[in-house]
């Protein structure tokens, strides 16, 4: 694919994800402010390394790389569908930047969210990681590191928030959990 292409469906994707994530721009104290900038990180390493998806698909790296993607799409689905099932949203969370699923009113500890805080920041956590070790090159370090470090950023206020809504439930929930990786992280 040529540079000019890629240039054109990174401005297109980042044109839906302003569009998107137009709330949280005004305040920078909320987590969609730097879950914006980790879904660009990630747009931008899928789109720097996608003329790599394929190439030499049994190495020790690519191995890796599907393994790590194969996780993300399990959590990203998994995710999804507790907490739409048992998140009961409503407009009771006024906080208004928001998304609609966002809005749960019940603390989601059943799955995955009973290992993991952030399921969902997880699979783009894998996303970006499984992304990286398709190819790996300077700007795809930088691509994943600034992931990394906006998706942390991103839970760590989205736990601020929660804190705020779910008091002591949501404290101890995060004693008893992780942020990204159960058991570890």
């Amino acid at each position: 694919m040529s540079f000019q292409l890629k240039v054109f469906i990174f401005i297109g994707l980042s044109v839906i994800i302003v569009f998107v994530s137009r709330k949280s721009l005004r305040n920078f104290r909320s987590h969609g402010f730097y879950r914006l900038f980790a879904f660009e990180s990630i747009t931008a390493l899928i789109l720097l390394n996608l003329d790599y998806w394929f190439y030499n698909p049994f190495s020790i790296l690519h191995i890796i790389s599907w393994l790590l993607l194969i996780i993300s799409g399990y959590l990203v689905i998994h995710g999804f569908l507790l907490l739409y099932k048992k998140g009961n949203q409503n407009n009771q969370r006024r906080y208004h930047s928001l998304l609609k699923l966002e809005k749960t009113t019940k603390l989601v500890t059943a799955g995955i969210y009973r290992y993991i805080r952030h399921p969902l920041y997880s699979s783009l956590f894998f996303l970006g990681w499984g992304v990286f070790f398709k190819q790996i090159s300077f700007l795809s370090v930088c691509l994943v590191v600034a992931a990394t470090v906006f998706l942390t950023l991103t839970a760590k206020i989205e736990e601020a928030e929660n804190l705020s809504y779910f008091g002591d439930a949501y404290k101890s929930y995060m004693k008893k959990t992780k942020m990204f990786i159960p058991f570890l992280f």
